[in-house]
């Protein structure tokens, strides 16, 4: 049976506590994991933006919205990467066409 594949947007909110030039690479290296299991859609940066709330004691972070189209199994994926990665504050895996 064929793997059905559906799209998926996750957005990243990076830290910024080792300072703002360590973010671009943070940004390529999701970009990366994203290309090489799934086809890659926009790479949205929204830039630098105040947190609601602090999170790990940080009250600013940098967002960036990634579009993808993949299997079911790769965003699973992608949020198990995201929470063992030093630098990632919050991420959120969502589909789009259900």
């Amino acid at each position: 049976m064929p793997t059905v594949k559906g799209s998926y947007e996750a957005v990243f909110i990076f830290s910024l506590k080792n300072g703002e030039e360590n973010v671009p690479a943070m940004v390529e290296k999701f970009k990366t994991l994203i290309e090489n299991n799934a086809e890659i859609g926009e790479v949205d940066e929204w830039g630098k933006r105040r947190l609601a709330y602090l999170i790990d004691d940080e009250a600013d972070g940098y967002y960036v919205l990634y579009n993808f189209v993949s299997g079911p199994e790769f965003p699973m994926e992608l949020e198990r990467v995201s929470k063992i990665t030093d630098g990632v504050l919050r991420s959120m895996v969502v589909r789009k066409d259900k």
